[in-house]
């Protein structure tokens, strides 16, 4: 089976948030039961060639499947991160599982056990020709052939 996005090129890329490292908690106050604004996230090695980076947020143990809490693209090869909340003008937000543009951060039902949210960042060689507003899924089919790396950071987040 053929991966979503297959990988050209075996490059080194890092996702890090100065919040909460791989395999911890994502702090409250980045979720529904705080602000439900975006981390700070910082990411190095983007490979030569790249033309626009892409961001997405997941869900891979809500009840009814993958839940998608943000879809992003066009961020500028040369960014290396993002602040707070941040939505630079070149970054487009496409549409999450709420039904909503942009960021909606964890909030998994209570009593659910906690759930792992994966930040995925992905390294492009082409624009990708997305509507604004687009879903994952369109997303994933418009970067079908252009990722050049990737690179993931999973956080835990439980309601109690």
């Amino acid at each position: 089976m053929t991966p979503a996005n297959p990988v050209r090129h075996a490059v080194v890329v890092e996702l890090r948030s100065d919040l909460f490292a791989d395999g911890e908690n994502i702090p409250a106050w980045y979720t529904c039961e705080g602000e439900d604004v975006s981390p700070s996230l910082h990411w190095s090695g983007v490979p030569d060639g790249t033309v626009q980076l892409a961001l997405t947020l997941e869900d891979p143990d809500a009840p009814g499947g993958v839940f998608v809490h943000w879809v992003a693209w066009g961020l500028a090869p040369e960014r290396r991160g993002l602040q707070e909340g941040e939505v630079p003008a070149e970054m487009v937000q496409g549409t999450n599982s709420f039904g909503e543009v942009g960021y909606r951060g964890p909030c998994p039902p209570h009593g659910h056990g906690p759930h792992r949210y994966v930040f995925t960042l992905l390294a492009l060689d082409a624009d990708p020709e997305l509507p604004g507003a687009a879903s994952i899924d369109q997303l994933r089919r418009a970067c079908a052939g252009h990722v050049l790396a990737e690179a993931t950071l999973t956080g835990y987040f439980e309601r109690v």
